[in-house]
């Protein structure tokens, strides 16, 4: 937890003016970018953000400085979200993923360069195309990993996943990609 985060929260709970707007100003692109890859409708996602920051304007006071502030809010937005789907009915992770007999993966090398795709006008169309397909979770899992660039660590004090857990959707979901442009689309990346 860096000082300017705690001089923040301690602004925000003793009601310090602009202090709750800086907050929301600093991570709303953070919230934002969970409850759009979790819902995938503008409407619904703008209402969840703002439902995301009403419960951390209500519960900031339960922030024990255990994770970042970020984490923190993070994990709020992810689980609004979440709750959200499951209103829904929404099928957040592939239930069939672990079919294929591997382990949770330490090592993420598994041959596919997604930066490297994604840079390749073509291929990133096709990989976007693909990327939206996912579900939920392995979607937004694998954009806060190579677009968001957030650690393993911070992806799992966002989602209450264990590191091995997002390692394993990680090696998975690019796996799975790989194989729908290869087989789809002729693709060799």
């Amino acid at each position: 937890m860096s000082h300017q985060d705690r001089q923040l929260v301690e602004a925000v709970l003793a009601n310090a003016p602009g202090a709750f707007e800086r907050l929301v100003r600093e991570h709303q692109a953070l919230c934002w970018h969970i409850v759009y890859r979790m819902v995938r409708h503008p409407e619904d996602a703008r209402d969840l953000c703002q439902e995301a920051f009403l419960r951390v304007h209500q519960h900031l006071r339960q922030y024990r400085y255990e994770s970042s502030l970020k984490s923190w809010i993070g994990r709020v937005a992810y689980n609004v979200a979440l709750r959200y789907l499951e209103r829904k009915h929404v099928v957040v992770f592939d239930l069939g993923e672990g079919e294929d007999g591997l382990d949770p993966i330490e090592n993420l090398a598994d041959g596919f360069d997604l930066e490297t795709a994604y840079a390749d006008r073509e291929m990133a169309a096709r990989l976007h195309q693909a990327i939206e397909a996912l579900p939920p979770l392995q979607r937004t899992v694998l954009t806060l990993y190579h677009l968001d660039e957030l650690s393993i660590d911070e992806i799992a004090g966002i989602t209450g996943l264990a590191a091995g857990t997002i390692k394993s959707h990680l090696f998975r979901t690019r796996l799975r990609l790989r194989q729908q442009l290869e087989t789809a689309y002729g693709v060799s990346p």
